[in-house]
């Protein structure tokens, strides 16, 4: 008899999360980057070489920002599931009272939480009790290592696009090509990202696309005001 085999979006959030803000941020600030350098009149050779210190400067700070973030979250969650299995030592009648209270919350019949709650501590207590008191599961389990690649290598893959198009434009339609350009990538990021999390399409790439035009009108008028003034 074959089995039914399932794959429900909440999976990808670790990865999927990390994946996405890397690349909305590899295009969003290297783009805003380019497009505020070369704004200032600046030349092809010293927008890329801007460009370039973006990359490499975005590339590990997104690394060591989710490294560090997702550290805390797995330290948090560790210290939680120490506590709850000294909890579980010290008063297990407690605790078996406490999750068949939180089934009961749930809809269960007082006798029959007693039983589900018996039953589940019986065969892994702890695993009950970060499932069921605390909200963990393998899911949501912070991995800082995973997330740290996600986002340093979405990021420079994100980050390289808008170099990419700074290459080959024109020096003279650097900053539209770059905006518009970027502005396809981000909206085709939105929307990728959004059916990958099972979400609506144009909610997505309108969110993202939005963002990044905001940061690049910002930084091509900072440019633009400061390449006057020089």
């Amino acid at each position: 008899m074959s089995t039914k085999s399932e794959t429900h979006y909440a999976e990808r959030i670790g990865w999927l999360r990390a994946a996405v803000l890397g690349a909305n941020d590899g295009i969003i600030s290297t783009a805003s980057l380019v497009v505020g350098v070369a704004a200032a009149h600046a030349a092809r050779g010293n927008v890329l070489i801007a460009g370039v210190a973006g990359l490499v400067a975005g590339t590990m700070s997104m690394a060591a920002g989710e490294y560090v973030s997702v550290s805390s979250q797995a330290d948090t969650e560790k210290a939680d599931l120490a506590r709850e299995r000294r909890e579980l030592e010290e008063d297990h009648e407690f605790e078996l009272k406490e999750l068949a209270s939180i089934y009961v919350d749930r809809g269960l019949e007082p006798q029959l939480a007693k039983q589900v709650a018996t039953q589940l501590m019986a065969h892994d207590a702890l695993a009950a009790h970060a499932r069921d008191e605390l909200g963990l599961n393998e899911i949501h389990t912070a991995r800082p290592i995973q997330a740290a690649l996600a986002s340093a290598v979405t990021f420079a893959v994100g980050a390289t696009l808008p170099l990419i198009i700074t290459l080959l434009s024109p020096e003279q339609l650097i900053v539209p090509g770059v905006a518009g350009g970027s502005l396809v990538c981000l909206a085709l990021l939105g929307t990728l990202a959004a059916r990958a999390g099972g979400a609506d399409i144009a909610v997505g790439a309108t969110r993202v696309t939005l963002w990044g035009a905001l940061a690049m009108a910002a930084t091509a008028g900072v440019g633009a005001l400061f390449g006057t003034a020089v």
